[in-house]
């Protein structure tokens, strides 16, 4: 993935320090210098509030699009959100459940807990339908109604 190269630009850009931002969400430094070189997946809910905070979308920290923020963008993930848009996403795709688990590879149960709300998309399945089917992770997550597809 490559939110974090995005993520340690703008934590310079904005002359913060990688224990500022840590404390902020709620983890050490060394967990967050972790997300910002990619040794482990920082998650939604964590990268969320960083573009909140940023006032950047999750597209732009995933190098989606250079576009760097939506006018209409919402803060908050909306779980009845996520799990309608993930439906629609795979009918529109014509993927059942399993077909979308198989690419994602996981379980198949996995795609039934995103899609009734017991739990939110992880960041690198929400990366990988993104950037495969070349459509708005900001979509996606309900913090916008567009776009929905991506345009560099």
């Amino acid at each position: 993935m490559m939110y974090g190269k995005k993520l340690k630009i703008i934590r310079e850009r904005n002359g913060l320090t990688q224990e500022e931002l840590g404390s902020y969400i709620g983890i050490t430094k060394q967990a967050f210098n972790h997300f910002e070189k990619e040794y482990t997946i920082i998650p939604i809910k964590h990268l969320n509030t960083l573009c909140n905070y940023f006032g950047v979308s999750l597209d732009y920290i995933f190098d989606f699009t250079s576009k760097i923020k939506y006018s209409n963008a919402k803060a908050d993930i909306d779980l009845n959100i996520v799990k309608n848009r993930l439906k629609e996403f795979r009918k529109e795709n014509n993927l059942s459940q399993e077909k979308l688990a198989s690419i994602l590879n996981v379980a198949k149960g996995t795609i039934g807990n995103y899609e009734s709300s017991r739990s939110l998309i992880a960041t690198p399945f929400l990366y990988t339908i993104c950037k495969k089917y070349n459509i708005s992770a900001d979509y996606l997550l309900g913090k916008t109604e567009n776009p929905k597809y991506l345009t560099k």
